[in-house]
């Protein structure tokens, strides 16, 4: 992103298609887009369940962090070259697999999902920011956070990549010395390396956190890609999204997995503290502020998502930057009532729940990748995905809904979490492969049964 359009002011676009004239940005800037989101506490706590809660020895959970990296980001890296050649949201282009009304459940449960992120982000952010500004109470840490996210997002787009920009360079340095501190001055012995005890299913469990991890941004990857030039090549655009996501995420989740040893049971946020020392005081406010960048990214695609599902009941209503920023608000203030008034058990259940709403986002990834790589190959009709009648895509596609539900019923016995554990996922000992399972099957399914929706089949159409 150039410093002119930094200063373009607050963004005019919203979920319609970015003329020609106004494309701009190069795919480095894809890169510190997902770089720089990446490195918060967050990722440092979901890296440490590889060592906590699935109790692997460090140098297993290294493994099982970059294993699972690398494999997610191909399915979220997938969607960025999207944006460039159609330039409108992720979720708007949805349409063109599902229908205008077909797309309406998955777009809604997208704006749940965000909105749940966004609250159980403000929650960890506030208390870790509470940890070293004690004079600042832990719900005025919650609403500071909150204020800077709604900030950015009512600003929109180029000022998300210029935030993410900074972060990739002050984040990174915070990360840096994290990784000196504890290594070079602290020192960790092999005994604490080797803690726990290293099993196939524990392996797979962190594999598929850390690729969950990456497949979680597939619904708005598009939001932040669809201003570059059509001519922008696709191969660019998936590798600066690809490093940016896999590096900015991996890293984080290895010092997650070596506070976890180190903690061996205890606090991660107050081990981390605890390991800097002084260097505290610029760390930890730092990775709050990262998840502000990042919760900046949910609520942006939140509103995007939330203007959708109005146009789709409402074809009539053309929202504006004022419409945008008054979505975001509104989808601000209920994160904020679910962050201020959670008990954390409240939040721990929550979590799960949203954890849940992964694994329906799964066969709506392998839809939409199949859709767009193997069925039309990138053509689609982008003044349909705006016509009340889905245009040439119809009200409703049965071969996608029918692929979609299927995801979710086969994904349903390999699925494992804190609500539900499937029988496969006893057999495997709690290992959960669900994503693994429902992004083959469902790409087979769903390129068959398109194929034979293409050949005249009159079993299964899609409706006009």
């Amino acid at each position: 992103m150039t410093d002119a359009a930094t200063a373009r002011g607050p963004e005019a676009h919203t979920i319609y298609q970015i003329p020609l004239d106004q494309r701009h940005g190069r795919p480095r800037d894809l890169f510190t887009v997902w770089f720089g989101s990446n490195i918060m506490m967050l990722t440092i706590i979901t890296g440490a369940l590889s060592t906590t809660v699935f109790d692997q020895p460090f140098w297993p959970a290294m493994l099982s962090a970059v294993l699972g990296n690398m494999i997610g980001g191909l399915f979220m890296a997938l969607h960025a070259a999207q944006g460039p050649q159609l330039g409108v949201p992720q979720m708007v282009q949805t349409r063109g697999q599902f229908g205008s009304i077909g797309a309406m459940a998955v777009i809604c449960l997208v704006v749940v999902m965000y909105v749940g992120f966004f609250a159980s982000n403000l929650v960890l952010g506030g208390e870790s920011l509470h940890t070293v500004a004690t004079f600042l109470p832990e719900k005025a840490c919650i609403v500071l956070l909150g204020l800077i996210s709604l900030v950015a997002t009512i600003y929109g787009h180029d000022l998300i990549h210029a935030y993410t920009r900074l972060m990739t360079i002050i984040s990174g340095l915070a990360l840096a010395l994290c990784f000196i501190w504890i290594l070079g001055v602290n020192g960790v012995s092999s005994a604490t390396l080797s803690h726990g005890t290293f099993t196939i299913s524990g392996f797979l469990g962190g594999l598929s956190t850390a690729a969950l991890w990456q497949i979680a941004y597939a619904p708005y990857v598009s939001d932040y890609s669809r201003y570059l030039p059509p001519g922008t090549g696709s191969r660019q655009a998936f590798l600066a999204s690809y490093w940016g996501c896999v590096l900015g995420s991996l890293f984080p989740m290895i010092l997650g997995a070596l506070l976890g040893v180190i903690a061996a049971g205890g606090d991660v946020v107050s081990t981390l503290t605890t390991q800097v020392g002084s260097l505290a005081l610029f760390i930890i406010p730092v990775l709050s502020l990262g998840i502000a960048c990042t919760n900046a990214m949910n609520l942006y695609c939140g509103a995007l998502s939330a203007i959708t599902v109005v146009q789709t009941i409402i074809p009539s209503w053309k929202a504006t930057h004022v419409g945008r920023a008054g979505t975001a608000i509104v989808l601000a203030a209920i994160s904020l009532v679910i962050a201020l008034g959670a008990a954390a058990n409240f939040m721990e259940e929550y979590t799960n729940f949203i954890l849940l709403l992964l694994y329906v986002m799964v066969p709506w990834t392998a839809i939409n990748l199949a859709d767009f790589y193997l069925i039309r190959h990138g053509q689609y009709d982008v003044a349909s995905f705006f016509r009340a009648d889905g245009g040439v895509y119809g009200r409703y596609c049965w071969p996608a809904l029918i692929a979609y539900v299927f995801g979710i019923l086969i994904q349903i016995p390999f699925v494992s979490n804190g609500l539900y554990t499937g029988p496969v996922a006893n057999m495997l000992g709690g290992a959960d492969i669900s994503w693994i399972v429902g992004l083959i099957f469902v790409t087979i399914f769903y390129v068959w049964l398109m194929r034979h929706e293409r050949a005249g089949q009159p079993a299964i159409r899609s409706a006009e």
